[in-house]
């Protein structure tokens, strides 16, 4: 996952971890936003407001050098309706699990078969995420965890788009419909 704020600027909702801080057996943290840090992570997710944002995740070491972060990310979100543009409300529970290596580590390749194919395993582990320097920020995974679940196309019980609106406004409007003089093309 990486970072698409620009140089220099903090995300939203941040917590850094010093790598050199984590051992083997893992540590629990739990972390909540705050009202500037949901305003933030509203924008950034561009919906109507983020009420919450809390998670619980389980920090350790991977291997010799890479960390893995395991947990549950838990949102209350307002977006606008796609259909009628009104606010809904919706909750976002969900369970991570990332790995982290750093930058150059043999652990980030991606494992190929005897043919030089890639393999890649849909319901397996997502590849190790490189990090830089000696910190990663748990905060942001996080926030991106909860972004993914975000639905796309929210909107109400039973609201549905109008069947044919196209037809309804040209028979509306008493303009002709210009695939008109098609409907007779094949009978010739």
């Amino acid at each position: 996952m990486k970072n698409d704020n620009v140089a220099g600027e903090k995300p939203p909702f941040s917590y850094p971890v010093k790598v050199g801080n984590i051992s083997a057996n893992a540590v629990t943290v739990k972390l909540e936003a705050d009202a500037l840090e949901l305003e933030g992570l509203a924008k950034l997710w561009q919906v109507v407001s983020v009420g919450s944002l809390k998670a619980e995740l389980q920090i350790a070491r991977w291997k010799k050098d890479g960390v893995r972060l395991k947990g549950r990310v838990k949102a209350d979100i307002v977006q606008s309706s796609v259909v009628t543009l009104e606010p809904v409300a919706s909750k976002i529970d969900e369970e991570f699990e990332q790995i982290f290596v750093p930058e150059g580590s043999k652990l980030a390749r991606i494992v190929t078969s005897d043919t030089a194919e890639m393999v890649i395993d849909p319901d397996g582990p997502d590849l190790p995420e490189m990090f830089i320097g000696d910190t990663i920020d748990v905060g942001e995974v996080v926030a991106e965890f909860a972004a993914l679940a975000i639905d796309a196309y929210p909107r109400e019980p039973g609201a549905e788009f109008a069947d044919h609106l196209e037809t309804d406004a040209d028979e509306k409007s008493g303009r002709p419909n210009p695939f008109a003089v098609l409907k007779d093309w094949k009978k010739d």
